[in-house]
């Protein structure tokens, strides 16, 4: 039987990752993160989307001293506007009623009142609880070392705030049922995809994930 080589991918970390992120690192045994990437303004690193009732909403994380090309580890939080309040209740509002709503939202309001004071270690917490709700068996590695792309798939830069999903080749809409809406709304935060399906989410990604 032939050994299974280890697929690493280096990636972009991202606040509440969409859909489409979670289809492109599917089937990935080990993520990389540099924490000395260059911090991107206006990119999902502090924003994502949830669907409420009548729209789809934004969500921002505020950040202090955000310069363009500033290492991503030294990004703080600023807990001087009540915005960790406004997306807790945004996300009890959307997601209050859904199946698995009770499943997963103590686990994730617990990483929020823990109050992190660098962007980078909020959403790698969340990151790590999302993977875990997905059942992914998947090692996360911070490292500042030089990477190697021949030992490594690397993704960061391909998923852009500013181009539409649909432009790129990493993700392909499957539906599932939502709370709000007769209109299925692809490539909300993944939170969307595990209040509604709970178990199920997973394979709903492996479905989502375009074939090059």
């Amino acid at each position: 039987m032939p050994l299974h080589n280890t697929k690493k991918m280096v990636f972009d970390l991202f606040y509440l990752p969409s859909l489409e992120f979670f289809s492109a690192i599917h089937g990935a045994d080990e993520l990389i993160i540099d924490p000395n990437d260059p911090y991107v303004r206006q990119s999902y690193r502090n924003r994502t989307r949830i669907l409420l009732a009548n729209k789809t909403e934004q969500l921002s994380v505020p950040v202090l001293g955000a310069r363009s090309r500033k290492p991503y580890k030294e990004i703080k939080i600023d807990y001087s506007q009540k915005w960790m309040n406004v997306h807790l209740r945004g996300i009890q509002s959307a997601y209050g009623k859904a199946p698995f709503f009770e499943h997963f939202y103590s686990d994730l309001e617990h990483v929020y009142l823990q109050q992190h004071k660098y962007l980078l270690d909020l959403n790698r917490k969340i990151l790590t609880l999302c993977l875990k709700f997905l059942g992914w068996n998947v090692k996360m590695v911070t490292t500042s070392s030089a990477i190697k792309n021949e030992d490594c798939e690397d993704i960061r830069g391909l998923i852009n705030a500013k181009q539409p999903y649909g432009e790129r080749e990493l993700y392909l809409p499957h539906p599932y049922q939502q709370i709000f809406g007769a209109d299925f709304v692809p490539n909300l935060c993944v939170l969307d995809l595990l209040f509604c399906e709970g178990v199920q989410a997973g394979k709903i990604l492996a479905l989502s994930k375009k074939s090059n």
